[in-house]
């Protein structure tokens, strides 16, 4: 059998990619339907009682959906516009290669968040027909798209290389434009993060330890340090299982300023409460081993206060044994790096832990804006900005991670 495209399908080549499983007593496969916004909307198909008819099924859906490409103009006619041909390309060729889902998502976001967007600005003017896209108008979007973080530059040229390089492939377009287009560098971002062994020997390391609620609460809900630090008892729901991030405890520094050196010196430090930026405010689900670290930690709150008449407690699930007063800050950071060079693992920041939950997200495929609204940055462009790099990942990061992000060694 043939596509609308003269392509020979070769029906054992198709099942032997296994394209139909076995779920809940009967046979599926995937489809995929193009939607009035050109947007690919996928989902499964079953009830199937053979392998065979789910395979068969998938290549009769297949075809239609080729149909449905062909009727917008996507496949073969010539006059395709540049943002129809790069939703086509995305949703057609290169989601059908056997990619990482991490660098899926960094193309998806560069195509849909950043160029789409551009191209769509002023009633469409910026978008024309893709055969008559030259170097000077690819040169004419960066230089815009370059404006909104320090990246978009050059993981935007990355991505229009690949899809331009597909086109003139395809005979859409005779000679590839971007040959000649401006190249884009950009500081790459340090984003130090810990592989599976090295997580593994940091959590069984410090269980049971005085900052094992801490480093959980970094790596399985990605706060920061001052979030982290400014939490009390009061902010968890336990029943529901969430935290409500409302305030970060920072150091307010004392300066004082000798105007004839010219410099500033530091002197003291107060620990004092201050709320989030307007975007850090979040509730979030936490694991279960957080809630029962929690209840742990509460306990040894009652019991401090019990032994020691000058404890004071100020609620702050983060606190000095003797005293009841909060830890300050930077002693997470420095508990961190004074363990890891004994259990042999690179040295780790809390920040690094913050990166690492930010990662496991990435690798699982949950979308930009979605991580950008757990980590409380001020937009998905922020995100997308220090994580582009993991995003281009081919290898496996973790893969022990459930619905509630539960590690499951904790289990173990």
């Amino acid at each position: 059998m043939k596509n609308n495209k003269g392509v020979k399908y070769n029906m054992s080549e198709i099942k032997s990619k296994s394209v139909a499983f076995y779920e809940r007593g009967s046979w599926y496969h995937r489809t995929k339907e193009l939607q009035d916004d050109y947007k690919v909307k996928y989902g499964k198909k079953g009830g199937f009682k053979t392998k065979e008819e789910a395979e068969e099924s998938y290549f009769l859906c297949n075809e239609t959906f080729i149909k449905d490409l062909t009727s917008h103009h996507l496949m073969i006619d010539k006059e395709v516009m540049v943002s129809d041909y790069l939703v086509y390309w995305f949703e057609y060729i290169f989601r059908e290669n056997e990619i990482s889902k991490t660098y899926e998502t960094g193309v998806a976001y560069v195509i849909y968040n950043f160029i789409l967007p551009l191209l769509k600005q002023n009633n469409g003017m910026a978008d024309i027909k893709l055969k008559l896209a030259s170097a000077d108008y690819f040169n004419r979007i960066l230089d815009e798209v370059s404006k909104m973080t320090a990246s978009a530059g050059n993981k935007c040229r990355e991505v229009l290389s690949l899809a331009i390089r597909d086109a003139e492939r395809d005979n859409y377009i005779l000679n590839n434009p971007m040959n000649n287009v401006k190249k884009y560098y950009r500081k790459k971002p340090k984003v130090k993060v810990l592989n599976e062994k090295e997580l593994k020997k940091l959590l069984k390391y410090t269980k049971g330890g005085n900052w094992y609620l801490e480093i959980l609460l970094a790596v399985f809900c990605g706060l920061r340090k001052g979030e982290i630090m400014g939490l009390k008892f009061d902010d968890f729901d336990v029943e529901k299982q969430t935290v409500n991030i409302q305030r970060q405890l920072v150091n307010s520094p004392s300066i004082s300023t000798n105007t004839e050196m010219l410099k500033v010196k530091v002197d003291n430090y107060e620990l004092i409460e201050k709320p989030p930026k307007k975007d850090s405010y979040r509730i979030l689900r936490v694991p279960k081993v957080i809630i029962k670290e929690l209840k742990k930690r509460k306990e040894l709150l009652e019991e401090c206060k019990e032994n020691n008449n000058e404890f004071k407690d100020y609620n702050y699930i983060s606190f000095q044994e003797k005293t009841g007063e909060p830890h300050i800050p930077n002693s997470f950071n420095g508990y961190l790096y004074k363990i890891c060079p004994k259990i042999g693992i690179q040295n780790i920041s809390v920040h690094g832990l913050r990166h690492l939950f930010a990662t496991i997200l990435i690798e699982q495929g949950v979308p930009i804006i979605k991580i950008s609204a757990l980590l409380g940055h001020a937009n998905p462009h922020t995100t997308f900005e220090i994580y582009c790099d993991v995003m281009e990942e081919r290898e496996k990061i973790l893969a022990f991670i459930n619905d509630k992000f539960t590690p499951n060694i904790m289990e173990a």
